[in-house]
């Protein structure tokens, strides 16, 4: 066993206490400045992010902004809040909706977290609808709650380029980063957006209606949401209709039809919506409920979002943490979060400049999915036909 041999106290030992000192302020000193940045800088500069210019023409590829609406009913108010968490970025402009069959509890809940999370507070960049809209399955409201949720939007800003339509039962797959990737170096929901066209459209559409057609285009349905407060089913009639002859209907999807009708719409859609979805086959009026066992089909799809899931599936555990980087509670970190994870619980409780962004792997994933997507062969010949 070695001896501890005692350092027996000479003069130069009188400076350990000042030089301990010194080290321990610097630390101290370096934690403060720390602290400070948690106010959003002017620039940082660090070998792992990308910088974007926000806005300007200087070179730099502008980083795009999505606008979210995340809808949901009755009991959904935490599942909102987690689909929020997941996928926020102070960039983003985010539009909360529990339909009027929720009670106003829960939309002051919501509207209560809102206000008193720091982050939120102080990008201003999220609101929940205070009067809220009755939607009922099905019905023709559900379409007219998506439309009033863009003019509030638009109504708040136009600054936004993608509008993006999420439910209580959605998720992200990737980071808000990991969207923006570019297409010319495909490295990034706020990188890949970058370098292509502000116009595009990424809807799923076929007129190929088979089934669909006897059974939800013909069918003369009233939706008693449009005249009434209280929610009940959509009133079906014996009569049926015949197809309109002076458009086609597409996915008999609202937002479908009029894109691919107009002139000025109809080459901007890409045959995709950006979802990883699973169906019975054939298809049924639900998509399948995503679990465990789907995990990896989801990863290796490159879909940024997926649906349907189940409140508080263990799956969505484990995206937040394989794929999200995110604990429960917690915003999912970017660039934007300048927080050590080994002094501060939530990297993300001190942030800094938001146009940087932090690639991870599943951009690569999303840049391979693009790049299907938008090949000369596939983009073109598969467009409202």
């Amino acid at each position: 066993m070695k001896r501890i041999h005692h350092i027996p106290y000479h003069r130069h030992r009188k400076w350990l206490l000042p030089t301990i000192t010194i080290s321990t302020l610097f630390i101290l000193f370096l934690l403060i400045l720390r602290i400070k940045s948690s106010r959003p800088a002017s620039s940082y500069s660090q070998p792992s992010f990308t910088h974007f210019d926000p806005d300007s023409d200087s070179g730099l590829p502008r980083l795009p902004r999505f606008a979210y609406l995340i809808a949901g009913t009755k009991g959904d108010a935490s599942r909102l809040k987690r689909v929020l968490q997941a996928s926020y970025h102070p960039r983003n402009y985010y539009l909360l909706h529990l339909d009027l069959e929720a009670a106003d509890s829960e939309r002051f809940e919501l509207a209560k977290f809102v206000k008193s999370d720091s982050v939120l507070r102080a990008f201003g960049n999220v609101m929940v609808v205070g009067k809220a809209d009755l939607v009922t399955y099905k019905g023709p409201t559900m379409i007219a709650c998506t439309l009033h949720g863009i003019a509030l939007l638009l109504k708040w800003t136009n600054n936004w380029d993608w509008f993006i339509n999420l439910s209580a039962s959605d998720y992200p797959l990737m980071s808000q980063d990991d969207w923006i990737l570019s297409l010319a170096k495909l490295h990034n929901l706020l990188h890949i957006f970058s370098f292509i066209p502000r116009d595009l459209n990424f809807i799923e559409h076929t007129s190929n209606m088979g089934w669909k057609e006897y059974q939800r285009a013909r069918p003369i349905i009233v939706d008693p949401g449009l005249y009434h407060s209280k929610k009940s089913g959509v009133y079906w009639a014996k009569e049926k209709r015949s197809v309109p002859a002076s458009f086609k209907l597409f996915t008999e999807g609202y937002f479908h039809t009029v894109i691919c009708n107009h002139k000025d719409y109809q080459n901007t859609t890409v045959n995709h919506d950006l979802h990883y979805i699973r169906w019975d086959n054939p298809p049924k009026q639900h998509p399948l409920l995503l679990k465990l066992e789907h995990f990896g089909d989801m990863v290796e799809s490159g879909a940024p979002f997926a649906r349907k899931f189940k409140k508080d599936d263990p799956v969505l555990d484990k995206i937040d943490k394989e794929l999200l980087r995110r604990s429960g509670g917690r915003f999912t970190p970017g660039g934007w979060c300048m927080g050590n994870h080994f002094l501060i619980r939530d990297p993300c409780a001190v942030y800094g400049n938001p146009n940087l962004v932090k690639p991870t792997s599943s951009s690569k994933r999303l840049e391979k999915l693009m790049m299907k997507l938008l090949d000369s062969e596939n983009f073109r010949s598969r467009q409202c036909k």
